[in-house]
């Protein structure tokens, strides 16, 4: 099959034939029909990963048609359309038993712990715990496109901070995650104040639900900007982008009471940020949640808003490409401009 690998960090990904992947006896292998190009990749690509040795082939947002089923896989066969968390849980542990798979001990990402989508095929083990079947009239290309940051921002909103109607979210990185969140609080009836400095990131944002935007280059003292803009401060608020800035200006924002969801990666020094423990989580009394994927029998809850038109995912893809393209638009993302998804659609 076609793949497109890198050898090192920050090497040129190339095409190359490589052998098929083997079908796990409890997984199947996909023929993949589009694979997003999330951020996430990025980090790997640059150097933010170390655990998986080179070569390697990036990819963790596919959708595509299951093409070989295990021996031990049941629920699955031959023709199915199909997507899957990037998080694949064991299905056997405690965690996974009791509803919390995102945290499962034994976890397995495609494009992290072994070789991804940005390929003609992949394995995906533990299929019948984690595989989800796409609804009719889904493409493969919008599938993929809500893979991982569609879905980490569905989690973060609705099952984690449990964002309400009229309650103010203020979202802080209008990248994929971020735009992904605003759509989805839009959809909810919940006002959104977008925090950016990239003004076609904050364009987007307004187009698809944003109710404020604003652009903070130069601002000196974000969270009280946030709280002017919110009636007060936001009642939930995400750090989508997962530096320390981003992360303070999240805390301040939010009012008395606020919930802060973390869901950008912090890395380096940014893992690492100081909390003002006795102002804003003691006396403002906020909560501070991490959250990370979503488990798979979650997907009917975000379907079901799709299929009810009160949100159209297919909106936040900016670009497709070829696989021969891939290299291109990791490289693209040094620069932290544009706005929007990208998908792999042609193999």
């Amino acid at each position: 099959m076609r793949a497109a690998l890198y050898d090192a960090f920050n090497a040129p990904l190339e095409i190359r034939d490589v052998p098929d992947p083997a079908c796990p006896a409890d997984g199947v292998v996909v023929r993949v029909e589009a694979c997003g190009v999330c951020r996430s990749d990025w980090h790997r690509w640059s150097g933010s990963y170390t655990d998986v040795c080179e070569p390697h082939v990036p990819g963790h947002e596919y959708a595509g048609v299951v093409e070989e089923v295990g021996a031990d896989c049941r629920r699955f066969k031959p023709g199915d359309r199909v997507t899957a968390p990037f998080i694949l849980a064991c299905g056997d542990c405690p965690d996974c038993l009791t509803g919390d798979p995102t945290v499962c001990d034994h976890q397995h990402i495609v494009g992290f712990s072994s070789w991804g989508a940005f390929a003609e095929r992949v394995a995906v083990p533990h299929a019948d715990f984690n595989l989800v079947a796409l609804p009719d009239g889904m493409s493969s290309t919008v599938a993929a496109g809500m893979g991982c940051r569609v879905t980490t921002a569905f989690r973060g909103l609705i099952d984690r901070a449990r964002l309400q109607p009229g309650e103010w979210l203020a979202v802080h990185g209008c990248g994929g995650v971020g735009l992904s969140a605003v759509m989805i609080a839009a959809a909810i009836g919940a006002p959104v104040l977008a925090v950016d400095v990239n003004d076609d990131a904050l364009q987007m944002a307004h187009e698809l639900g944003a109710t404020a935007t604003l652009n903070v280059t130069g601002t000196n003292n974000v969270g009280e900007a946030v709280r002017d803009l919110t009636d007060g401060g936001a009642h939930v608020s995400i750090d989508a982008l997962g530096i320390s800035e981003t992360f303070h200006n999240s805390i301040y924002g939010l009012r008395k009471l606020g919930r802060h969801v973390q869901i950008g990666l912090p890395l380096e020094h940014h893992a690492e940020p100081t909390v003002p423990l006795r102002e804003l989580v003691y006396a403002r009394q906020i909560t501070i949640m991490g959250t990370r994927g979503i488990a798979a029998s979650r997907f009917p809850a975000l379907f079901a808003m799709i299929a009810g038109g009160r949100m159209d995912p297919a909106r936040l893809i900016t670009k497709t490409i070829s696989l021969g393209q891939a290299g291109d638009a990791l490289a693209a993302m040094n620069q932290f401009t544009g706005a929007g998804f990208t998908v792999i659609d042609r193999f």
